[in-house]
């Protein structure tokens, strides 16, 4: 099984320039240099990449709405999203650390392809180690030649700047990021425009995952019909996918797209702990829809994740077991939607917290039958099409699913005025 992304990458290190170039590096970026810039677009469109960041939009057509010619705009922008903030999700800090080199070729390419003349890596500010390993491969990649001016002798120019983020949720969504990135409050725009013709500073911009674009230079390097290979279904190339919770060894890996939920728990993640057993998981990070025991066989990419009911969102796996609350779990991760939201629309602003404090009364004992349709309400309330951005109706996603498959532990809370689980936690 080829593992194109996670190769070079040794627990512990970080691979410098040297050791990159050894193992391929840069090779990539020499074969997209002798192309049209149109024409990688079209080689990343046709080879399936999708965004790994959650969203799961085909990379090459979301480019392809970016100005080109000569009557587009000189000045364009590409941007790396490093926040990585969805709870539960740690994939791209693997890369960040271990193979910093593959995400700056990976921007090179991206920025050729859209002519970017300067790119941003945003980056989460509690990842100290991953922006000190950036800094280095930036300046290694300036050094010999892939950087700068006049790259590869092509005659293009480019600049990659690291922003560490003052950091919160919200600057996962696009929009908010491109705000915090010009000084401004992270609150997200309205769109249309889309940033892609009206991004940072009002030019055009694209916005990619870590993941989405270390892809690149393999598929450039090695071909789309290569890269559509590594998949099991007909979305193409592999996945970082990550397990947390109570299993035998919580961690990531990286599979052919399209591995099942039960290969990824119980051969990768070793299994549930011993004395435990899986109820549910969250298959795509906290904005996700539980998943349980009879998705178990459920094909982890894009679209099977949606006919059995959830999303893949980033591939990171959150498991509850027979022995964690679900009322107090799902409470967890609603205290955080609620602290993380930017206020800027009133249902989000003020419906999270409500939805936090119902919770909170029935996880203690204090809750009655009538918060049930107050939660209820509020997975509607708060869903698509009714905020500003998709903070809320993520949210929503795990309380609604909740209230689905679990709906009888959240009335025995209700009915004996108690949480059943808190001795399990004494």
């Amino acid at each position: 099984m080829e593992t194109p992304l996670t190769k070079n990458i040794i627990k512990g290190k970080t691979i410098d320039l040297k050791i990159y170039e050894k193992s391929g590096g840069y090779q990539g970026l020499r074969k997209a240099m002798s192309k049209n810039p149109e024409d990688i677009t079209s080689i990343v469109k046709e080879s399936g990449l999708k965004g790994r960041g959650g969203a799961g939009f085909n990379t090459g057509q979301k480019w392809s709405f970016v100005p080109m010619g000569k009557d587009a705009p000189k000045e364009k922008y590409l941007i790396a999203n490093a926040d990585e903030m969805e709870p539960g999700t740690f994939k791209d800090r693997l890369l960040l650390e271990g193979d910093p080199h593959q995400l700056i070729e990976g921007m090179i390419i991206a920025s050729y392809a859209i002519q970017a003349s300067n790119a941003f890596i945003f980056m989460r500010w509690t990842y100290q180690n991953s922006a000190d390993q950036i800094r280095k491969a930036i300046a290694e990649a300036h050094e010999a030649g892939y950087l700068g001016r006049n790259i590869l002798n092509t005659g293009f120019d480019l600049d990659i700047h690291l922003h560490v983020s003052a950091g919160r949720y919200i600057c996962g969504e696009e929009t908010a990021l491109l705000n915090a990135l010009e000084g401004k409050r992270a609150i997200p725009r309205s769109k249309p425009p889309f940033p892609q013709v009206s991004g940072l500073f009002g030019k055009p911009t694209i916005v990619n995952n870590v993941e989405t674009l270390c892809n690149l230079p393999h598929i450039i390097d090695k071909g789309k019909e290569w890269y559509k290979s590594l998949s099991i279904t007909d979305e193409g190339g592999t996945k970082l996918y990550g397990v947390s919770g109570r299993v035998k060894k919580p961690g990531c890996w990286e599979l052919p797209l399209g591995t099942t939920m039960r290969e990824i728990i119980e051969e990768h993640a070793g299994g549930m702990l011993d004395g435990y057993k899986f109820r549910g998981a969250l298959p795509g990070g906290a904005s996700t829809d539980f998943l349980i025991e009879e998705h178990m066989d459920t094909v982890m990419d894009y679209s099977s994740a949606m006919k059995a009911g959830s999303r893949l969102g980033t591939g990171t796996l959150v498991i509850l077991d027979d022995k964690t609350c679900p009322v107090g779990f799902v409470h967890n991760l609603e205290k955080f939607f609620a602290h993380e939201s930017c206020g800027w629309c009133t249902p989000c602003r003020d419906g999270l917290p409500w939805v936090e404090k119902v919770l909170n009364a029935i996880e203690n004992g204090e809750g009655v039958e009538k918060d049930m349709k107050i939660l209820e309400f509020h997975t509607s309330y708060l869903s698509p099409g009714h905020t500003y951005c998709a903070l809320a109706p993520g949210a929503m996603e795990p309380l609604q699913s909740a209230l689905k498959y679990f709906r009888e532990d959240f009335m025995k809370h209700i009915n004996e005025k108690r949480c059943p689980w808190r001795n399990n936690y004494a």
